[in-house]
């Protein structure tokens, strides 16, 4: 087990790494001057070279590569050109406000799709397993701020049901700020039930079909125990990959949504980076999203090896 975290840790690693240069090459291919959009187009020319010295950006982008892959493993994304202030005063809590939407739209988005999956899987074939299957097509190729947009018109401004601005003042109580994030988490459960159900019931299938289930079941167990001792440990491995692949998703998707309900998260604050070219912004979301990525592959990597100890097994040999 020690080996098998440690060759997935050294992974996880590597992938930052390409994802932190892969990152720099875009940005450093964007058109226009730094030191011209955040002074201006009226600024002198020898304000913007100096701007641009102070910044470092007129800098070799070698040497400007070197000093953003040291930031990365330091955690100190350097300072905003915009503001000046610190890259992770700006976007951790930009993160932690993601995080609750996000949090919010998993606890309600997983034991949905999950139970869904096995109803869908226990009456294989029948009009019920189809609704499943064709809501959960459906649902997932549907854009979330198209979805966002839809939640908003619908529940918030037709129905009176939510909030259309889901950022909640300062003060707001844990049920007000419920209350207000729960719009745009339902747009993000419409668009991630699918797939997540569509693999539950897949992996369900799979093993009412295997041989280990229909010896469980000649021995005398019940169906139901014969689910819940051998069944979902086997199916549900795939059903954890593809949650953590949602998550990096997760927070891509999210723009849309924060956008669409004028909240101040993550995925807003990376928007406005983009727009202002604040790069040291932009570089330090986007890996911080890395990272989650990251995180998040490697946990549910642990987590399938532990249900399966087979997948350790053949993975250190």
């Amino acid at each position: 087990m020690g080996r098998y975290l440690l060759r997935r840790l050294s992974s996880a690693i590597v992938t930052l790494w390409l994802l932190a240069t892969i990152v720099f090459l875009i940005v450093s291919v964007l058109p226009g001057d730094v030191g011209r959009k955040v002074l201006g187009p009226f600024a002198l020319k020898e304000d913007v070279a100096r701007f641009n010295r102070q910044l470092g950006t007129d800098r070799p982008l070698l040497a400007q590569y070197f000093t953003s892959i040291r930031r990365l493993f330091t955690l100190n994304f350097g300072s905003s050109y915009n503001s000046g202030g610190l890259v992770r005063d700006i976007i951790f809590p930009a993160l932690f406000r993601s995080g609750k939407l996000a949090l919010l739209a998993f606890v309600i988005t997983i034991p949905i799709s999950i139970a869904a999956g096995i109803f869908a899987a226990r009456r294989q074939d029948k009009v019920s397993d189809r609704i499943v299957v064709n809501v959960g097509l459906a649902t997932s190729s549907i854009p979330e701020f198209v979805t966002a947009a839809l939640i908003m018109s619908l529940f918030c401004v037709h129905w009176k049901l939510g909030k259309v601005f889901a950022d909640p003042p300062a003060g707001t109580s844990v049920i007000g700020q419920l209350r207000m994030l729960l719009a745009p988490a339902m747009a993000m459960v419409i668009a991630y039930f699918g797939y997540i159900a569509r693999m539950s019931r897949a992996g369900v299938i799979h093993g009412l079909q295997s041989d280990y289930a229909r010896t469980a079941t000649m021995k005398g167990l019940s169906k139901g125990k014969v689910m819940r001792t051998h069944i979902l440990r086997n199916a549900l491995a795939p059903t954890i990959t593809v949650i953590s692949v949602q998550v990096g998703y997760l927070f891509g998707g999210i723009i849309g949504v924060e956008k669409v309900f004028n909240y101040h998260g993550l995925g807003s604050t990376m928007l406005s980076a983009v727009k202002a070219r604040d790069i040291p912004v932009l570089q330090g979301a986007v890996l911080l999203v890395g990272m989650i990525y990251m995180v998040s592959t490697l946990l549910a990597d642990l987590l399938i090896a532990v249900l399966n100890p087979r997948v350790r097994l053949e993975t250190t040999r």
